[in-house]
């Protein structure tokens, strides 16, 4: 990474972090501590950093997008405790610590991933509205809640619990990986633009680099997990990485970022930020996660 991207990461996750912190400092009860112990400290950002880069490409100012990026974070988080529970992916850990509800029990986990979701919309309700333009608001919030809702991950979510291991399904993998991951990150890399007045053809371009970098994030984490798996002596559901194999993982991974960089391209959208989200799911060298 260059100097000047390194230094706008650092400096939008100072900024995400505050305010991140200012949200969940709102109430001193065990709730909202389960709550921040779920979100702060720890997670890549990567949801909220896109939309704030998003946004800020076309020319949106960081305090009209902060509010609706830490919602996008909001809604990821509570996802990632309720997937932890022991009645969906029953894991013990997250982030190199325990997971929320080893560390609060079940039922504080499960009210916990139930309050990180509602503050997202209150948050959004709260938001501001670009140039006073509530239904352009309107409109990114519903574009959120249908990215999280039982169109989007919580279907994908549900594929997830029902997907067979032994499924050679390609198209299903997608299915799956498109509600339950790319949904999200691809409302994050068009709320941004949407927040900004983007153009119609912009706004087009965003959802297919949003949609085939989701995909790519997932087989990257699949292929990591796989390697996890392994040497842990362990087989998890599902896993597209298992199915393809290594190598044919690598070469779809590489076909899907190249898709999402052609998005961009061909919208005439040069920008170096979205472009290093890219980067970040380049595969490693083969053998290694």
């Amino acid at each position: 990474m260059n100097k000047d991207l390194e230094l706008y990461f650092d400096r939008k996750r100072s900024r995400l972090e505050k305010a991140l912190d200012y949200y969940l400092s709102a109430e001193n009860s065990q709730v909202f501590e389960a709550m921040r112990y779920a979100v702060l400290g720890s997670g890549k950002r990567f949801r909220p950093l896109l939309l704030l880069a998003s946004g800020e490409h076309f020319g949106a100012p960081e305090e009209l997008l902060l509010p609706y990026a830490c919602a996008v974070e909001f809604i990821h988080n509570y996802s990632l405790v309720h997937d932890d529970l022991p009645s969906i992916d029953n894991d013990d850990f997250r982030r190199g610590r325990p997971s929320c509800h080893k560390r609060f029990g079940e039922a504080l986990a499960l009210l916990a991933g139930d309050g990180l979701l509602t503050m997202a919309f209150e948050i959004l309700a709260a938001a501001p509205a670009p140039a006073n333009d509530h239904q352009l608001k309107a409109r990114v919030s519903a574009e959120m809640a249908m990215a999280a809702g039982p169109r989007g991950m919580i279907a994908g979510q549900w594929l997830d619990i029902n997907f067979s291991p032994e499924t050679q399904d390609l198209a299903a993998y997608q299915e799956l990986a498109s509600r339950k991951t790319a949904g999200l990150i691809k409302v994050s890399a068009v709320s941004g633009a949407r927040l900004a007045g983007a153009p119609e053809a912009a706004i087009q371009a965003l959802e297919t680099y949003g949609l085939y970098l989701g995909l790519a994030f997932q087989l990257r984490d699949d292929l990591q997990d796989l390697f996890q798996d392994q040497s842990a002596g362990k087989v998890r559901r599902p896993n597209l990485a298992r199915v393809l194999g290594e190598a044919t993982s690598r070469e779809f991974l590489e076909t899907w970022l190249g898709r999402a960089k052609r998005a961009l391209e061909e919208a005439g959208i040069d920008s170096d930020v979205l472009t290093f989200f890219l980067k970040q799911l380049q595969p490693a060298r083969e053998g290694q996660p």
